[in-house]
């Protein structure tokens, strides 16, 4: 981290004097196991011995607070207030729901740590609105009809959305996780160039959903679906967070396929992706027969996309940067 230069008294000197902010492994012994944390400690600048600062001790409780949680796998407040977040659901009410006691999730929220069971519970719901929606019909009687109505329309709504397949989700997870702004349109680009260069490079599609080469370039329908209200915008909605607890599951090629299409096709707008698909023969070859606007949803087959990327990798390696920069730089020379 950055140090930090201020002036606090040093027992050691007997004077004000500027300190360092710098990190310090600690061992600290929790229901008798034993843990590894890395706190945040002020050293004097003048006889570089340890000093209490105003504030620090917090931080540090803090900073345990969250490492124990992810070496334990527990959720952490933020995965709490995402959850009332995207259901609409106070803290009773959402207690209540998960089928715990009225006050359990105000406790949490408060300081408390929850178990790895309610954790797991917790974390469960946040993933799957499939899940919540059974904790919701299970504790029906538990909550007031309103909060009930409201939170499964919510679940119901998310359930239809995420139609694809759990390893689209799962793409699309660290995807959002790699790129910091993705509209609609980039997203679809995005998708199709990781099944392009994952058969280039694994010699297996990515994902098994079906690509329609639509007027502005490969597109699969049920993303599009999914993300469709946000239009040109950035996606941006709390209901997304449920992706976060499932990108993990990628195996490391995947991820590398993925980092390899977002630290070069992720450099450009979906509008310069588009350009790119329209003069690969995939979209061409399924869109043959039809003028530059004439809506089409014909099947932009696996195959095709196969056959392509496979080809032009023995050109361009794509499975390295320079590669597909070149690759870019080639397909964008006469947009």
């Amino acid at each position: 981290m950055a140090q930090e230069r201020k002036n606090e008294y040093c027992m050691n000197c007997r004077k004000d004097t500027d300190y360092n902010l710098q990190k310090k492994y600690i061992l600290k012994t929790i229901k008798n196991k034993e843990y590894t944390f890395n706190i945040t400690i002020a050293r004097c600048s003048m006889c570089n011995e340890e000093m209490n600062i105003s504030g620090l001790i917090d931080k540090n409780i803090q900073e345990i607070d969250d490492q124990y949680r992810e070496y334990e796998g527990i959720v952490s407040n933020d995965d709490i207030y995402k959850l009332m977040h995207i259901y609409k659901l106070g803290k009773a009410p959402l207690s209540l729901a998960l089928g715990f006691g009225e006050i359990t999730i105000t406790r949490y929220l408060s300081g408390q740590i929850p178990s790895k069971e309610y954790s797991d519970i917790i974390r469960s719901a946040l993933s799957s609105p499939t899940y919540m929606k059974k904790l919701l019909i299970k504790n029906k009687d538990k909550i007031a009809a309103v909060s009930f109505n409201k939170a499964m329309s919510v679940a119901t709504q998310m359930e239809n959305q995420f139609s694809v397949s759990d390893k689209m989700l799962q793409v699309i997870a660290y995807v959002f996780e790699e790129l910091e702004e993705v509209t609609p349109l980039m997203l679809q680009k995005i998708l199709y160039f990781i099944q392009g260069l994952s058969y280039a490079v694994n010699h297996r599609p990515m994902f098994y959903e079906e690509c329609e080469a639509w007027v502005h370039g490969p597109v699969y329908r049920e993303v599009y679906d999914m993300f469709k209200d946000f239009k040109y915008n950035p996606i941006d909605d709390a209901r997304f967070a449920l992706f976060e607890s499932i990108k993990d599951q990628l195996s490391i090629e995947d991820k590398q396929i993925i980092d390899l299409v977002s630290n070069t096709f992720g450099m450009y707008s979906g509008k310069m992706l588009e350009k790119i698909t329209h003069k690969e023969d995939p979209w061409k070859i399924a869109r043959k027969g039809y003028s530059d606007n004439i809506i089409s949803h014909n099947v932009l087959s696996k195959q095709l996309i196969k056959d392509y990327y496979q080809t032009i990798s023995k050109k361009y390696d794509l499975s390295c940067e320079d590669g597909i920069n070149s690759y870019i730089k080639d397909m964008l020379k006469h947009s």
